[in-house]
Order: structure tokens, then sequence, then C-alpha cells
């Protein structure tokens, strides 16, 4: 398509332009030849320009490289954008800019006088970003320039390539698993030596299952097709939940509990893949299955996951119901019929880890965190009690003590994790077995009926006794 000779034309062009036409327009009307002839160079010159811009067809083969391509949150990554003038003559003054979104910071630019034929040029800038996601980057936008700044013209070098930022990955401590989970010890040798033809533990065939995995003796038994489940793999599984609901999930941006639930779920599924263990991850709207590369994909996924909009756990939790191995949740504010729900997942003998995010913390101005919010009846939080970690009970934090009864309860091991409390801290309290919170009716004085936490149906944490209206301390 063929474009204007003025298309193109920087500010100082169009000012030769101007002043080219009034001289010329001048010298004519008057008779002054040597006026007339200055307009006549001053017009020439941007459209000589023009011309030898577009004559000049250079060619440039761009290929871009990101070292490394997947990094986690406030990690640098390095571009290395590498030019190649393919054409057969040298290319003239060149500004590269390549495209970045506004989310990593400026856009790269680069002036480069000249590369001959043949030639190469490699630039290099990093990138960072406190947020997560899958960034485009690309493609390269070059604009050839004269010599005189008189015209120039842009051009888009094909090729996008794509940069994931994940959410923060902690190191995490390797005493929480049991070795028997994980396939080691003694056990695996006891199973490995146990386990055989008669040992099978049958269930029904599910897509990605392996046909020489088929059990075509109980095919045979209940008319459908049947896969061994040997127990040495059905010890070597983990299930990671997320509850990625917005309703369970308080605070804003990078501050919510919601990104905190999301670095949890990513670094359990990096540290049991590095224990051995096959993954799967469930949310409640999604099932992201084992493979070879679960820790990539997980990350992947939990790079561009967001709130849902979603009610209830229901598909989530039928799920949960048929998983096998490790059972590891992570859950934000949750209603005790709920945490029965999830409770009752937990199949006979498993393993079962629960972090409850105690969702109020991340309500707090971070600048007022030491501030106490005010409860129902005028109480406030330090006036009813304090849990064991010392962090205010509100009340979303008396429906977190609710359920972490109920999951104690029913076999789980759970750690409570609040905005001030970092993630491997609670992780490792998931490594010492608790009692379950005797199921007793307390009273807090300034707080009765439903409002307050009487007759919640379990017992405050071990500690000093709550005082009195105008008493000391029992």
């Amino acid at each position: 398509m063929r474009t204007s000779l003025l298309a193109g034309m920087t500010t100082r062009g169009i000012c030769f332009l101007s002043a080219g036409a009034v001289s010329a327009l001048l010298g004519y009307v008057l008779g002054e030849r040597g006026l007339l002839s200055v307009g006549v160079a001053l017009l020439a010159l941007p459209l000589l320009a023009a011309v030898a811009a577009r004559r000049g067809q250079y060619r440039l083969s761009t290929s871009r490289t990101i070292t490394p391509a997947r990094v986690p949150i406030g990690h640098t990554a390095t571009v290395s954008l590498r030019l190649e003038n393919v054409s057969r003559v040298p290319t003239g003054l060149l500004l590269a800019e390549d495209a970045v979104p506004y989310a990593l910071g400026s856009k790269p630019r680069y002036v480069l006088d000249k590369i001959e034929r043949r030639g190469i040029r490699q630039l290099t800038y990093s990138l960072r970003s406190d947020l997560r996601g899958k960034f485009e980057i690309g493609p390269v936008q070059l604009r050839v320039a004269d010599s005189f700044g008189l015209v120039e013209l842009e051009r888009a070098a094909s090729g996008r390539t794509i940069f994931v930022v994940t959410p923060r990955v902690v190191p995490l401590s390797r005493t929480v698993i049991g070795r028997t989970w994980a396939g080691e010890g003694e056990g695996r040798a006891r199973l490995t030596s146990t386990a055989g033809e008669d040992d099978v533990i049958p269930r029904e065939y599910r897509d990605g299952d392996e046909l020489r995995r088929v059990h075509w003796r109980s095919t045979a038994r209940y008319g459908e097709l049947m896969v061994r489940r040997e127990e040495q793999r059905w010890r070597n599984r983990a299930t990671i939940f997320l509850d990625s609901r917005s309703r369970s999930h308080m605070g804003t941006g990078m501050a919510s509990s919601f990104e905190a639930a999301v670095s949890a779920a990513a670094s359990v599924g990096v540290h049991i893949s590095r224990e051995g263990l096959t993954g799967q991850f469930v949310t409640d709207v999604a099932t992201v299955r084992s493979g070879p590369l679960f820790p990539d994909v997980l990350l992947d996924t939990l790079a561009v996951i967001s709130p849902s909009a979603s009610r209830n756990l229901d598909q989530a939790l039928a799920e949960l119901r048929t998983a096998s191995g490790v059972l590891i949740a992570i859950v934000g504010r949750m209603s005790a019929p709920e945490a029965r729900k999830l409770a009752a997942c937990r199949s006979e003998g498993s393993q079962a880890l629960a972090i409850l995010l105690d969702v109020a913390t991340w309500a707090i101005d971070r600048q007022h965190a030491g501030a106490v919010v005010a409860g129902p009846g005028g109480s406030t939080p330090a006036d009813v009690a304090s849990r064991a970690n010392g962090a205010p009970v509100g009340e979303q934090s008396a429906e977190t003590v609710a359920a972490e009864a109920i999951l104690l309860s029913a076999g789980w091991r759970v750690a409570v994790l609040d905005a001030t409390t970092p993630l491997a801290a609670a992780w490792r309290r998931l490594g010492r077995p608790r009692a379950p919170l005797r199921s007793e009716v307390w009273m807090v004085p300034g707080s009765a009926g439903p409002a307050g936490l009487h007759g919640i149906g379990v017992t405050p944490p071990p500690g000093p006794a709550v005082a009195a209206e105008g008493g000391a301390p029992a």
C-alpha cells in the first residue's frame, strides 16, 4: 500500500516544508531569486529524505530470549534482544523500542547509529514485576530516521514472547509430611515386598490411567473397566485444595488473603514435587491433574488465577472425596457446615493437613495494625480473648476457631495463618500434632447470643483465663 511522502514527517521536517513553502511563495511574488532558491531547497530537503527513507529496504531479523522465562514475584529476569541486518545495504539511524506491558515498567529504547550488512546488535534489559500473571513481550518497534531528523518511519518486527510471573514460593520444612506417605523409609521396603497381584485395590478406570494397570479379574467381576491401585502408589499421591471463592477472602491487591493463599498453594505444590509425591491441584471451579510437569503446570495456573464467584464447594468436595493419598487444604473464611463437609473428605488412615487463613487480619490497615476493631456489642477483640498465636479474635476469627475445631476433631492437622505469620512458620506447626479442642460452651464477657462467641461449641486454647469486667485474670 502506497503512502504519502508527508507520512512520517517529524516536527522538524514539517517546519522545513512550511518555511520552504513560505520562502518560495514570497520569493516568487517579490521577484527575489535568492529567497526563491532558499525556499525550493527547504522544500526539497525533507522530500528527498522521505524518498531515501522509503527506498532503503532494510530487512531486520529479530529474536528474543528471556532468562528465566518464569520467575516468582519480585525477582528479575533478563531479556536478550538480537537484531540482525539481513539486507544487502547497511541501515541508517534506527530507534528500537520493545513493547513491554505497563505492569513491567517503561519500554526500553535504544538508538542504533548504523547496522552494517549482515551485522548483529545484541540488546539487553531487565524485567521485574510485583504482580503475578502472563505477560506478552513484543513486537519490536523500529523507527527509521534520516541523518537530519526530518523523517521517521515506524516498522514492527514480528515476534512475541510470553513472560510468566508466578506467585512467591516459600521453602517449606520436610518434617511435616510423614515419610510413609512419601514412600520412603521402612514403610516403602515393606510395601514393595508385600505388594503383589493379590494385594491390589481395584478402582474404576479414569481418563489418563495406563492400560497396563487394568485388573481383568475385577473387570470381569464388576462388569466395568477396573484398574489396580497399589498401596505404594496411593501413598505417593498428594492433592492440594485451594478455596478461591471471593467471598472467602478479604483485603485488596497483593495485600489480600487471596494472594497469601495462592502463594501457599504454589509453595506446597513445589514442596510435594520435591518430596517425590504425584500432585493434583483442585479449586472450587477447576482441577489440574497430575503429570510429569506438575510443578510447571501448577505455577502457570496460579500465575493467572483470580477469585471466583462460586458460592459453594460442591464441585471441589466431590473431587476431594475420590482423591487418595495426602490431602492438603488451603482455605479462607469457612462456615461450620462447610468445614464439616471438608472434614468428611479425609478417608480413614490417610493424612490430611489444613492451612486456615484468618482472613479478618487482612482487612486491617497495615499502618494501624495495632489498632483494635470494635466487635458486636461494643466489645473489642482484645477484650474478648486471645489466640495461641497472639492474634486478636473478632467475629471472623471466631468462625476460624470453629472451623479449626471441626477439622481437628476429624483427625486433621490444622495451622492458622494470619497476616503477620510467615507461611514457613505455619507449615512447621502442622508437623506438631494437636489434640482436638474440647466441645464445651464458653461465655465471653460483653457478648451474648449469636453475635458473640457464646455457644460456639469449643473451649479457648490453653492460656490465661478471660478476666471478668472490672476483675483480674483467674
